[in-house]
């Protein structure tokens, strides 16, 4: 632990004076040492390592000419998300309706039950609406099962759909 070094000899200096002599101290530090690495291995042992949440997204191949598919009008369905994280749907060329964000799943589930597996979704996020509106879009695709779906540019023929909704403002 700790030990104290007394010197020995004569205490007494010039003219008889008692003069104080100085004490050596020494301190063991293996227990402290000891400790730490303790305290090392412990977190060392119970900490849990998680592995990173990611969502697994499947693009496809680049090439320079992209086959052209062809998309039923009736299976294509549109969610929009403004800069207000409003949330929009619309099937086909219809113009959108604003919808709230609880009731999306049964939405999906709705055309998923109706168009089955040919069901195509496109989403467009306005790139002022917050990041975890795409992530809840694309979680509840995941949950609906549904395999074709694309994230496309909002851009200003959306803009000026969502107008005609009356409820979204043009310009944030």
């Amino acid at each position: 632990m700790g030990a104290v070094d007394t010197p020995s000899g004569s205490s007494h200096g010039k003219g008889g004076k008692f003069k104080m002599k100085r004490m050596a101290i020494r301190i063991d530090m293996t227990p402290m040492v000891d400790v730490a690495f303790l305290l090392l291995i412990f977190f060392m042992v119970t900490t849990v390592f998680r592995l990173p949440q990611a969502m697994e997204i499947n693009l496809p191949p680049e090439s320079e000419n992209p086959t052209e598919v062809d998309v039923n009008e009736k299976t294509l369905l549109y969610f929009r998300v403004d800069p207000v994280d409003s949330l929009y749907f619309n099937i086909g060329m219809e113009n959108p309706q604003p919808m709230s964000w609880s009731e999306l799943r049964g939405k999906l589930n709705e055309r998923k039950n109706v168009v089955g597996d040919k069901l195509t979704i496109v989403a467009k996020i306005h790139r002022k609406a917050k990041y975890s509106n795409m992530v809840n879009l694309l979680d509840e695709f995941n949950v609906a099962k549904t395999t074709r779906f694309s994230i496309l540019k909002f851009d200003a023929v959306d803009d000026s759909l969502l107008a005609l909704t009356g409820r979204y403002v043009r310009g944030l």
